[in-house]
């Protein structure tokens, strides 16, 4: 990437105007401080899969502070992060100042709002429990508003440009807009029944296809394609190089954005997805590994005879090991997604481990290398410690490694020990909680590279805090470029991809296009065709009660650490009973799939145990299971649910095709009550005291563990 250079005669013409430097510096301060944030609750949350005795109340406990920590890391600090440096590419590459300071303010307290909503809603368990979409539909509706704001500034100043060529960056700004757009309107078909709580439109199977077509992708487009973008930008403007391959650039993209799109089932494989939509997910994924790689080979050797400048420069040093991460993550993901791998890997943390190779080195150590470029160009300024820098490359790294190799390790121990089986045939760990003593002290060396991360981000901040005083801030950068008349144009036969790179408006809509493909292939035979979904005659709508229930479950995030759904192997029916079948879930708002087991799958808990049990369960757990990591739920047995909502629900769900009978939210209280008298009943005669026992939450919570995967039973033993 290279600047031009001015004629003599253009010179004459040349357009006088400023960069706006202010929103990058917002933008850039809310990077710093949410990712500190998001990465302290990270930290937390994996301290208290140590010691439960973090887990200090409901609003604090590991189920709450899960989604909390990866809502902050994905959309406050990474969020911020793609703002910060498309605000200060984008101007640079288009030769102008954003389209409008006034929506560039919006869009800055906008988002700051939106993640203070998620910070307030998820600890108080408001969530619709969906990965990386937990928000509700409110804070939905402010998502969509602020994410087109956003998309308009960015667009109108691509219209406005005096640079006639968009460079590869603004590509990748383009796809994202688009596909992020799409993904977030259609994982968030949902009707409301109150002003804060919604049911989504889609239930079971299908839900689970349109979240993970969602959540890869989240993935795919919120954590990878802009800051790809980023990279094409930052990464030459460091080294002072321009991009290695031009042409590498455009296959990059365009298999990128077509290819990934297709690759969400592979989050779903094993299950009761149907084969099809199965095996297209793990095809796909497989053929990722060429763009990505194409990419990141792009960006290393865009480096090629500037070693010596990277050894000495602790910006280039972070791109270096963000871009390799970025290949060894891209890499992995489509060998997990081999089924015969996704069966030792899925439900463990293995996946977890995998996931903050890409976080942790990707998102953060980029972030942090545009940071480091950043704050001295705007502040006038040389890095306050260039040695603080280093030092913060280095803990960084090491804190990586410390992290995601733990996390291999007991993924790869969990599942050896999920899967081993005696020579009579039997399960050699049949107590689940074998599983978890062995991982312990993953957990621990988990938490200790946590702690190193977290220290650097420390170092950064003071270090850039220093910069900052020791600066001169300008908040207008004056620059000057001729017109876009005086750009020269393009001539007749010239190659495709030239022509649209001058044309915004159909790089937008071939991006559109691109990205539809795959999602429409994937998700209408799954909503249109009924066989893909089959029907179970036995399987009943939930009762009032476990409604009731089945939120609460949900509210406390329970289905961060179990499952439901039973693969069909023979370790997972030795354990847990018949495998899972897709028309089980077809009254499933939300889907609870599960994408981690650090407790057991609990698909097939109903009747398992006594009311009894999961009383004391709840209240102390492991005064029913010895060396538990489950926090205590001890003040379910203390506050009372609230019913006032329940006919608004029954509403919303037979509107949405539930078969509840005419009228029934009419009387669905008094079936709540029966329900939960006949529980209380059964809990005091064996000893509970408590004269408000059939309003409590924990009488809900049994009633709906009770119903787990009770309508289908096993075939008895031959």
């Amino acid at each position: 990437m290279t600047e031009t250079t001015a004629t003599p005669a253009e010179k004459l013409a040349l357009e006088h105007f400023e960069y706006d430097n202010t929103s990058v510096k917002r933008f850039a301060y809310a990077t710093a401080f949410w990712g500190l944030i998001g990465m302290i609750v990270g930290l937390w949350a994996a301290l208290q899969l140590v010691w439960p005795s973090l887990n200090f109340t409901a609003e604090l406990t590991f189920g709450r502070l899960r989604p909390l920590h990866t809502n902050a890391v994905i959309f406050a600090f990474v969020g911020n992060g793609i703002y910060m440096g498309v605000y200060y590419s984008l101007q640079r590459l288009l030769k102008t100042r954003m389209y409008s300071d006034l929506l560039s303010a919006i869009h800055f307290y906008g988002w700051q709002a939106i993640i203070l909503a998620a910070a307030i809603t998820l600890p108080l368990g408001i969530t619709t429990s969906k990965e990386y979409a937990e928000l509700e539909w409110p804070i939905d509706i402010g998502i969509a508003l602020i994410w087109i704001i956003f998309g308009i500034n960015m667009f109108m100043t691509i219209l406005k440009r005096r640079e006639r060529h968009l460079y590869v960056a603004i590509w990748f700004y383009i796809g994202t807009w688009v596909t992020v757009t799409v993904l977030h309107v259609g994982n968030s078909l949902e009707l409301p029944y109150n002003f804060i709580h919604s049911y989504p439109v889609f239930a079971g199977v299908q839900d689970a296809l349109i979240q993970w077509w969602y959540g890869h992708n989240a993935v795919a487009f919120f954590l990878t394609t802009p800051y790809l973008g980023l990279m094409y930008y930052f990464l030459p403007k460091a080294a002072n190089r321009p991009v290695f391959s031009y042409r590498l650039s455009i296959i990059h993209f365009w298999a990128l954005i077509f290819i990934y799109i297709w690759a969400g089932p592979h989050h779903l494989l094993y299950t009761s997805l149907p084969d099809w939509a199965q095996s297209l997910g793990m095809v796909f994924s497989l053929m990722l590994i060429a763009p990505s790689w194409g990419g990141m080979l792009n960006g290393l050797l865009t480096l090629r005879g500037a070693w010596d400048k990277v050894r000495e420069d602790p910006v280039l040093k972070m791109f270096v090991v963000a871009i390799t991460a970025y290949g060894m993550a891209t890499l992995e993901g489509p060998l997990l997604s081999i089924k015969s791998v996704n069966a030792i890997s899925h439900y463990t943390d293995w996946t977890v481990g995998h996931v903050h190779i890409g976080t942790l080195g990707w998102n953060g150590m980029l972030t942090f290398g545009v940071l480091y470029y950043i704050f001295p160009k705007i502040f006038r300024t040389k890095l306050y410690s260039t040695s603080l820098a280093n030092v913060h490359f280095w803990i960084a790294t090491l804190g990586t490694l410390f992290y995601a190799v733990p996390l291999y390790w007991a993924g790869w121990t969990q599942s050896a020990m999920w899967k081993q089986f005696t020579p009579d045939g039997l399960l050699q760990y049949g107590n689940f909680l074998e599983t978890v003593d062995a991982i312990l002290p993953m957990y621990m060396l988990r938490a200790f590279g946590g702690t190193i991360y977290v220290a650097g981000v420390f170092i950064m901040i003071y270090n850039l805090i220093k910069t900052v005083k020791q600066g001169d801030f300008l908040p207008n950068e004056p620059a000057s470029a001729p017109p876009l008349a005086a750009s020269p144009g393009g001539h007749k036969g010239e190659n495709w991809h030239r022509w649209i790179e001058r044309r915004p408006v159909q790089m937008l809509v071939g991006s559109t296009v691109v990205i539809l493909i795959g999602g429409l292939a994937e998700i209408f035979p799954m909503v249109i065709v009924d066989d893909n979904v089959p029907t179970i005659a036995s399987v009943k709508p939930y009762t009032p009660l476990e409604l009731e229930g089945r939120d609460i479950y949900i509210a406390n995030g329970c289905n961060n650490c179990h499952s439901q759904m039973i693969r069909p192997f023979r370790s997972e029916t030795e354990r847990y009973g018949q495998y899972s079948m897709s028309g089980e879930f077809i009254y499933d708002r939300p889907h609870l799939w599960g994408s981690k087991r650090t407790g057991p799958d609990v698909h097939r808990l109903g009747g398992k145990y006594l009311n009894l049990w999961h009383y004391r369960h709840m209240e102390d757990p492991n005064s029913t299971s010895p060396g538990s990591i489950m926090p205590p739920y001890s003040w379910m047995l203390e506050r009372k649910y609230d019913a006032s909502y329940l006919p608004a629900k029954i509403r919303v769900l037979q509107s949405l095709g539930t078969p509840y009978p005419d009228g029934y939210a009419d009387v669905a209280i008094d079936d709540l009550k029966e329900q939960a008298a006949e529980i209380a009943a059964d809990l005091r005669d064996q000893g509970v005291e408590d004269e408000e026992l059939e309003e409590r939450q924990i009488v809900a919570l049994i009633a709906y563990l009770q119903r787990l995967g009770t309508d289908i039973q096993a075939e008895p033993e031959k």
